[in-house]
């Protein structure tokens, strides 16, 4: 796996001599589970996908999960949700950076670029759109870890459509 800033991540996939760019692959990464949420072939909007299951013991098969997506999805980024800012919540910080640095010593993913964006307030702004539906408990998590996925790709996105074709790429 190998970091590139955010701009470069979509300018580098608008590049590449395909007639459709690959989509991109958004995470929201805690404790316990990974919320993914996947681009539209156009790379404009982002759908919920599914959340996995997080433990030390099973990184390889995450990392095998990943494998599959990024075939059968034709992914080219990942976007990974990064707590910039979050100076009282170390354990956010490291959480991400740890579940990315076992992702890359599996070197499953090893052609599979990322960047990190700001998921400051993805999972606020989901849980306050979910307390009216009084959800049962274990679906309102697994609904929370997929959509703060999507809020954190689409945010990604919006602003990278933006401005990847007005400024050079960072």
């Amino acid at each position: 796996m190998k970091y590139v800033k955010p701009l470069s991540l979509l300018g580098n996939a608008l590049k590449t001599k395909v007639s459709v760019p690959g989509r991109f692959l958004g995470l929201d990464v805690g404790d316990k589970y990974v919320g993914l949420a996947i681009s539209d072939p156009s790379n404009m909007v982002a759908s919920p996908l599914s959340v996995l299951l997080r433990k030390k013991s099973n990184i390889d098969l995450m990392a095998t999960d990943f494998q599959n997506l990024v075939k059968a999805f034709s992914v080219s980024g990942l976007v990974v949700g990064y707590p910039f800012g979050k100076l009282n919540n170390v354990e956010d910080v490291v959480t991400v950076n740890l579940f990315i640095e076992e992702l890359r010593k599996t070197e499953k993913l090893k052609d599979v670029k990322y960047t990190y964006w700001d998921e400051r307030l993805s999972s606020k702004t989901v849980e306050l759109m979910l307390k009216p539906l009084n959800l049962h408990p274990v679906q309102e998590k697994t609904m929370l870890d997929k959509l703060a996925a999507v809020v954190i790709l689409q945010e990604y996105l919006d602003y990278a459509n933006r401005y990847v074709n007005t400024e050079p790429a960072e």
